[in-house]
């Protein structure tokens, strides 16, 4: 039987990076078109937000092994850039399910796996 654990492949890890990476992209774009009224183009600050988030995700050394940087214990965004990610975050996330049914259902689905598997590993902490 295969371990949990066990690696993942560099083009599982790619594709996991790539697919992070859209939708990050997907959530910025419907922040900035109902926050900024713009029109299938990114304004400057949501455009280096995006960028950043890329970067960010290109430079994960958790990628393997993460579900979402929330959990992560290494915070590398900057605060300023963090806190910008949350805003978006907390106003794209609810209204995924409107413009993007499947990758919304897919991050329930995956949080409820996230928020068990994190009982789990402090249950065994504490025995």
């Amino acid at each position: 039987m295969k371990d949990k654990e066990s690696k993942m492949s560099a083009e599982k890890i790619q594709s996991k990076r790539e697919q992070e990476k859209e939708v990050v992209s997907l959530m910025i774009g419907l922040y900035c078109k109902k926050k900024h009224k713009t029109k299938g183009v990114l304004c400057d600050e949501c455009k280096k937000l995006d960028d950043y988030a890329k970067l960010r995700s290109d430079k994960c050394p958790f990628m393997e092994t993460k579900t979402f940087c929330s959990n992560c214990k290494v915070h590398c965004y900057k605060p300023e850039m963090r806190e910008k990610i949350r805003e978006v975050m907390r106003f794209s996330g609810p209204r995924m399910i409107f413009h993007h049914p499947y990758l919304a259902i897919k991050h329930v689905i995956e949080s409820k796996k996230e928020k068990k598997r994190l009982e789990v590993d402090e249950f065994n902490k504490i025995k």
